[in-house]
């Protein structure tokens, strides 16, 4: 097939679609790819190094602050639903997906318009304002969690998937990488991640229970983050770090650890959720609240609904209470048991190929 797709802004639009496509050459089922993004987004660094080939088009979200400026973003839209047609009649596509951000608004509008199959895909539990305009034109609506499915009225558009980075990481299995860090692959672990930028409050509350971890039976790798690395150390200063606690700034390869986790603790962006889905890992979910719509919330509440994580709120994160959630978990066998089967049962492992099934009925139909 000829795929057209569009999506940026954030490391959860874009790597949901960087997922489908690889899934897509691995099964030697791509003919032509043409990924569509904006100049200076994330996207615009992240798909060229992966070598696929990319084109922009100039957009901006609306400003809920400044009302006049949403003058420039409507003809910011225009112009660029203009020159999106131009490239969807170049390209050809047999199909066109949008994965979310402002940026794939024009591309999936475009191809609306012209006749072309198109689809969205919603990654968390409260839509994005880009993928609730788009539901209105395209012939599938594509979500990962089922509490999506009341963000949008075209009932009959939604199909459950899941998240096609769930499906990259579903066959990893323990492969000992702790060992890398130091730490024994054969021990139970936590893992701390407060995301790919590191979170401020998590390290925080880490740092304060430092010297609690050190008495524990398990093992604590901290990932603080590149940009706040440096502060966790200066924060340290002489302060032994306990044998069974590692700090880094960052892992490179994240998923290749997940399988030797016993425990994830960290945001809850839809990413992180696809993947420990995927593997059943436990989680304490502390989202985030400075994201849109404060999404990270309603996906962590899911989780806890379900048996599968324990949502600790930012506004209640301490050292004490970071620390009790732990270890009320790690402590108790029976309970991780049954959180890794909810965990789990909320896991699409075949989210990518779901998807491409959907995509070749569309194109046949």
């Amino acid at each position: 097939m000829r795929l057209m797709i569009s999506g940026g802004g954030t490391g959860g639009h874009i790597y949901p679609a960087l997922a489908l496509i690889r899934r897509l050459q691995e099964r030697k089922l791509l003919d032509a790819i043409q990924y569509v993004g904006t100049p200076n987004g994330l996207e615009s660094r992240i798909v060229p190094a992966a070598d696929i080939p990319f084109s922009t088009i100039e957009l901006q979200g609306f400003n809920r602050r400044n009302l006049f400026a949403n003058f420039r973003t409507v003809d910011l839209f225009l112009k660029a639903v203009h020159k999106a047609k131009a490239m969807v009649r170049e390209f050809q596509p047999d199909i066109v997906i949008g994965t979310g951000g402002y940026v794939s608004s024009a591309l999936v509008y475009a191809a609306a318009r012209e006749h072309i199959p198109t689809m969205i895909h919603e990654q968390n539990s409260i839509a994005g304002v880009t993928n609730k305009f788009l539901a209105h034109y395209v012939d599938k609506i594509l979500i990962a969690f089922p509490d999506a499915a009341d963000q949008f009225r075209q009932k009959d558009k939604i199909v459950l998937v899941g998240n096609p980075r769930a499906q990259e990481v579903a066959g990893l299995q323990p492969n000992a990488r702790l060992a890398d860090f130091q730490l024994s692959p054969n021990r139970s672990t936590v893992l701390i991640f407060g995301g790919s930028r590191g979170a401020a409050p998590i390290n925080e509350a880490v740092l304060s229970a430092l010297a609690e971890f050190g008495s524990q039976s398990y093992q604590v790798l901290f990932v603080t983050g590149n940009v706040h690395y440096q502060n966790v150390l200066d924060q340290l200063g002489d302060k032994a770090v306990p044998n069974n606690v590692k700090i880094v700034p960052y892992v490179d390869d994240m998923p290749a650890i997940l399988p030797d986790v016993t425990l994830l603790v960290g945001r809850a962006g839809a990413t992180s959720i696809a993947e420990i889905t995927a593997l059943g890992i436990p989680s304490i979910l502390i989202p985030s609240p400075y994201v849109t719509h404060n999404h990270q919330t309603k996906n962590a509440s899911s989780m806890a609904q379900a048996g599968a994580a324990v949502m600790l709120p930012e506004t209640a994160l301490t050292d004490k209470t970071l620390l009790n959630a732990i270890t009320a978990i790690m402590g108790d066998d029976d309970r991780q048991a049954k959180m890794k089967k909810a965990t789990l049962a909320l896991g699409h492992p075949h989210a990518s190929d779901d998807i491409i099934q959907l995509m070749q009925d569309l194109i046949q139909a």
